[in-house]
């Protein structure tokens, strides 16, 4: 089968990729459509440690080919969105309800993955879902309704959770507060949907990308501020909320706007991480200003339950109350997958979408679209060249 590796220095499509069947607790998937999020770059480009070779991707959904023994909760057959979450469910976080912080699964990537000639392939966040197939642990393959476009469906598993759960999880934004989302990627868009969807009263959108405006005022932001066209975005701001933010969203994944969101705060803000900077980077602030009892939270995947998180916002969807479809740019076969990162990287999408051929039978609509003819090479850090 076909998929994504990443072998420390370039990630190309392999087609003689190999998986196990499933164990008990486990679910087999073909894949039909996955999102490429930055994340996945970010292991490409080092910023993200992780063993290889690796078969990468991690926002999907697809079509249950397999169960394992004590599956009951899917069955082949059923269309599944993808976490990346395989939480034990016994450990003292998945207790609390806290899966996304279960010690017994963080950081210990399995290897279900084989070819003809080398050493078993990682599975990268416990999903690896740019390959036609993959096995995963029974609580990551969530169930949705059938009439849900894979396409959209995939965007769940990551931006989705993540930035919606960022809102309504971690922050927990209240009717008539204040946010400032800064970066409008696929996570800074749901970020605003997301307080669209909680009643915030004034939604301040802040990007580099001026084409980023008409996309970020659709997903809920009131105001949108050009940080290139602006000498100083921070005195924007304060133009439109002097007294500070209730909730100031980091997406981008710099030290320096860490900074930044923290010093929009208002009394009792909020500053959200959820951008990914290097492993070792450090920011600072002023600790003075901590005692208006400002916070500055952590967030991993939106702080979320996906087994709940996204059954409720296939549900939203189907409602008309959350955006899927408008997130989705531009779909790509797999072959293209150097053109999908390309876009990626350059901001000319806000998720660019891999499609699968691999299931034939499946009946809710996959975008069409993309373009044939790419290598499907992206070069990452010359480790030991």
């Amino acid at each position: 089968m076909r998929g994504v590796v990443f072998d420390g220095r370039r990630a190309r499509v392999a087609e003689d990729l190999e998986i196990r069947g499933t164990g008990p607790g486990e679910v087999r998937v073909a894949l039909v459509a996955a999102g490429i999020c930055h994340s996945d770059l970010s292991v490409i480009d080092g910023t993200i440690p992780f063993p290889v070779p690796v078969v990468l991707g991690h926002e999907g959904a697809g079509v249950v080919e397999a169960v394992g023994s004590d599956v009951t909760h899917v069955a082949p057959g059923d269309h599944v969105a993808l976490s990346t979450v395989a939480n034990c469910g016994n450990c003292a976080d998945c207790a609390r309800g806290r899966p996304t912080m279960c010690r017994a699964t963080i950081g210990r990537p399995g290897q279900p993955f084989t070819r003809p000639c080398g050493a078993p392939l990682y599975a990268f966040a416990a999903c690896s879902a740019f390959a036609e197939h993959t096995v995963v642990k029974a609580v990551q393959a969530v169930k949705i309704p059938s009439d849900i476009p894979f396409t959209s469906a995939a965007l769940i598993g990551c931006g989705v959770l993540t930035g919606v759960g960022a809102v309504l999880n971690r922050a927990r934004v209240d009717p008539g507060e204040t946010v400032i989302v800064i970066g409008v990627g696929g996570i800074g868009l749901n970020v605003l949907q997301a307080a669209r969807l909680a009643g915030a009263s004034l939604i301040v959108a802040i990007d580099t990308n001026p084409d980023k405006e008409e996309p970020a005022r659709r997903f809920g932001a009131t105001h949108f501020i050009d940080a290139t066209a602006t000498p100083d975005s921070s005195a924007e701001v304060r133009r439109i909320l002097p007294h500070g933010a209730d909730h100031a969203f980091e997406c981008v994944g710099s030290a320096r706007l860490v900074r930044q969101a923290v010093d929009l705060l208002g009394r009792h803000g909020q500053a959200v991480l959820l951008g990914v900077p290097p492993a070792t980077a450090e920011a600072s602030f002023r600790v003075s200003s901590m005692y208006l009892d400002k916070s500055i939270l952590g967030c991993r995947y939106g702080s979320s339950r996906p087994q709940r998180d996204i059954a409720l916002y296939a549900r939203l969807y189907r409602a008309g109350r959350l955006m899927l479809d408008e997130l989705v740019t531009r779909t790509y076969p797999l072959a293209d997958f150097a053109k999908a990162v390309d876009d990626t990287r350059r901001g000319r999408v806000a998720r660019a979408v891999l499609t699968f051929p691999t299931y034939e039978g499946g009946r809710a609509p996959v975008r069409g679209g993309g373009r044939a003819g790419s290598d499907g090479e992206v070069s990452g850090p010359r480790i030991g060249a």
